[in-house]
């Protein structure tokens, strides 16, 4: 009986953290990318300037100096006046994953209302090699396609970095 109930308790403390896992999923735009109409996780209604930065490196240093860009531009004109994403594909994604030595920058910088998107084919070949899909940062937006998303936001004015 012991081992029953022993059993049945870790068989709940499973469930939940299945559960807390499928609550604190990525945002998604699998299903809603649209080419024609962006959308975005948080509104910029005054922002007069928007930027898109690609991160397709495995370069830490490279990470760093995109960051950089990041703050130096909400800096030089203020989380109200710029719209920022950060768009990650290829050897680039490994900034957006869990453990990354960059997460509390991208999670003060996502406070400040910086997108992070996460190319999703480039999750699916990471998923091959892995037998999972990589396990990403929790402000981390799940795209179909990082460069697709970079022609989106450049056909609608967002000026194109890479660093």
């Amino acid at each position: 009986m012991r081992r029953l109930v022993q059993a049945a308790a870790g068989g709940l403390i499973l469930l939940g953290a299945a559960l807390s896992g499928a609550a604190r999923a990525n945002p998604s735009m699998l299903r809603t990318f649209n080419l024609n109409h962006p959308e975005f996780i948080s509104s910029h209604p005054f922002a007069t300037t928007h930027v898109v930065i690609q991160v397709s490196e495995a370069s830490p240093a490279v990470w760093t100096l995109a960051l950089n860009n990041v703050e130096n531009l909400l800096g030089s004109l203020g989380q109200n006046r710029i719209q920022i994403v950060v768009v990650a594909f290829g050897p680039g994604l490994r900034i957006l994953l869990a453990g990354s030595p960059d997460a509390a920058r991208i999670q003060a910088m996502s406070v400040e209302g910086v997108e992070f998107d996460a190319c999703h084919n480039t999750m699916e070949r990471m998923a091959k090699k892995l037998g999972h899909l990589p396990v990403l940062l929790p402000q981390a937006v799940i795209v179909p396609s990082g460069v697709l998303r970079i022609i989106q936001l450049e056909t609608h004015g967002f000026t194109y970095i890479r660093p």
